[in-house]
C-alpha cells in the first residue's frame, strides 16, 4: 500500500509539525508532500529527514520568508500534488492540504489542526491586525478571502473522514463544511517535559510574540503587579511592544533553547497563556512540568485545563483578553494555590502523549482501509433475469372482425 501525507508548509518546527512528525513515525513508509519545503537540516531530523515534494510556489521569489503572500495562488498549487498512484492519503492541514485531489479508490483522511482561519470566523480579526480593515487593500483582501472560503468549503467533499485536534476544532469544521469529525488530541511530549514538584516564586509565559498571543498584554498586566516576577521567553514581531512596557519585575530573555525554556518551565509557580489556541500545546507542557496554569477560557485550553470548579483543578482561567482579568485570575490563583497540586497537573498532562496519540491515529486509520477494503471486495449483486418473450401471432382483418362485439341498437 502507497501512502501519502501532505502538510500546508514547511518553514519553522511548531505546534502542527509536531503533529506531523508524529505522523511520519507511526508511517515512515509514507511520502512526503508541501506547499513548500524550506526546513532547516535541524528541523527536518524531527521528520526522519524526508523532503517533500513541492509545488510551483517552492520556486516563487522570496517564497520562504513571505510566502503567506502567495495564499491566493496555494488552492491552485495544491491541487497540482499528483496524488493518483497513491492508497492512503493522510492530510495534516490548518491552511490548503486538505484540498489536494483524490479518486474513489483513494481513501482521505484529514487531521484538521482548523479550516483557515482567516477565512473563516476569525476573518474581521486578522484583517483588523493586518491593519486591512478599510480602504483598497481591504477590499481586495476580503475578495480572496471569499474565494478560498468558497474554495475550501468545495474541497471539504474531497474528504472521506475528518479528525479534529480538539472538540472546539470539531464545531468549526461542523460550521465551516458541515461534516463530522473525530477527536484525536495532539500529541504532547510529556516524555522531554518532566515533573518538578519544588516552584520558585516567578510566573512564565513562553510563545511567538505574534498579535493573537497577546504577550503585550501579559507584560502590562504584571507590570501593574510590581511584587510579582515575571519571565517571558520568544521572539517575533510583537518583541518591540513588548520592549516598549516599563515593568521592572518583567524579564524578557527572547528566543531560548530547549532546555532553557524546560528549566524555566518546571521551576514556575504558573505557566501564563492569553492566546484562543485551536488546542494549546504549551499550557499541556507546563502542566507535564506540575506548573500549574492561568489562561484565557476560550479554546482549546477548556479540554486540557482543569479549572478551579473541578474536583482535582490544575489551573484558572480568564474569559476577557485584558489585563485587568488576567491581574484578577492571578490573585484568585494564589489564593487557589493550596488545592493544585503538581502531580495532578502531572496526570492530567498524560492524557495528551504522544504514545497515546499515535495508538489513536493508527487505530482509527487501520479500522477505516478495513471498512473500505470489505467493500470493494462485496459481491456484484446478480444481474436480473430477463424473461423469455413468446412470439405473438400477428392478428388478421378477419380475425378483428370475428371478435368485435355488435354495438346494440339504440
Amino acid at each position: 500500500m502507497k501512502i501519502a501525507i501532505v502538510h500546508d508548509w514547511l518553514v519553522t518546527y511548531a505546534g502542527a509539525e509536531r503533529v506531523l512528525s508524529a505522523l511520519i513515525n507511526v508511517w515512515p513508509e509514507a511520502d512526503l508532500f508541501s506547499v513548500i519545503d524550506f526546513f532547516s537540516d535541524q528541523d527536518r531530523a524531527h521528520l526522519a529527514g524526508k523532503k517533500a515534494k513541492t509545488t510551483f510556489i517552492q520556486n516563487l521569489p522570496k517564497a520562504k520568508t513571505r510566502y503567506q503572500k502567495y495564499l491566493p495562488l496555494m488552492p491552485l498549487a495544491i491541487e497540482q500534488l499528483d496524488l493518483s498512484g497513491y492508497d492512503l492519503i493522510i492530510s495534516s492541514s490548518h491552511a490548503v492540504a486538505k484540498g489536494v485531489l483524490s479518486g474513489p479508490d483513494q481513501l482521505h483522511i484529514s487531521y484538521v489542526h482548523s479550516p483557515i482561519r482567516y477565512a473563516w470566523d476569525l476573518q474581521h480579526q486578522y484583517l483588523q491586525e493586518a491593519g486591512l480593515s478599510t480602504g483598497f487593500k481591504s477590499k481586495v483582501a476580503r475578495m480572496i478571502l471569499h474565494y478560498i472560503r468558497m474554495w475550501d468549503q468545495r474541497t471539504s467533499s474531497g474528504v472521506d473522514d475528518f479528525i479534529a485536534n480538539s472538540y472546539f476544532i470539531s464545531g468549526r469544521i461542523s460550521k465551516a463544511y458541515r461534516r463530522e469529525s473525530t477527536v484525536i488530541y495532539p500529541p504532547v511530549d510529556t516524555e522531554g517535559f518532566t515533573l518538578q514538584e519544588t516552584k520558585q516564586d516567578y510566573y512564565l509565559t513562553a510563545s511567538r510574540m505574534v498579535p493573537y498571543k497577546r504577550m503585550p498584554m501579559i507584560i502590562e498586566a504584571f507590570a501593574n503587579m510590581p511584587n510579582k516576577r515575571l519571565i517571558v521567553i520568544g521572539e517575533g514581531p510583537e518583541m518591540d511592544k513588548c520592549r516598549a512596557i516599563e515593568a521592572p519585575n518583567v524579564t524578557l530573555l527572547g528566543y531560548q533553547s530547549f532546555a532553557t525554556l524546560l528549566e524555566h518551565m518546571r521551576n514556575a509557580k504558573a505557566f501564563v497563556f492569553a492566546a484562543e489556541e485551536d488546542f494549546g500545546i504549551s499550557p499541556v507542557e507546563a502542566q507535564a512540568c506540575g506548573t500549574p496554569v492561568i489562561a484565557f477560557g476560550k479554546g482549546g485550553v477548556l479540554e486540557t485545563i482543569k479549572g478551579l470548579d473541578q474536583a482535582v483543578p490544575t489551573g484558572v482561567f480568564y474569559y476577557e483578553q485584558t489585563a485587568a482579568a488576567l491581574m484578577a485570575a492571578v490573585d484568585e490563583f494564589e489564593d487557589a494555590t493550596p488545592r493544585i497540586s503538581a502531580l495532578a497537573c502531572r496526570a492530567n498532562a498524560e492524557r495528551f502523549s504522544a504514545k497515546r496519540f499515535a495508538t489513536e491515529i493508527k487505530t482509527f486509520v487501520d479500522t477505516r482501509l478495513a471498512t473500505v477494503r470489505t467493500a470493494h471486495r462485496r459481491p456484484l449483486p446478480a444481474p436480473m433475469s430477463v424473461p423469455t418473450l413468446v412470439p405473438v401471432k400477428s392478428a388478421t382483418v378477419s380475425d378483428i372482425s370475428a371478435r368485435a362485439v355488435p354495438l346494440k341498437s339504440v
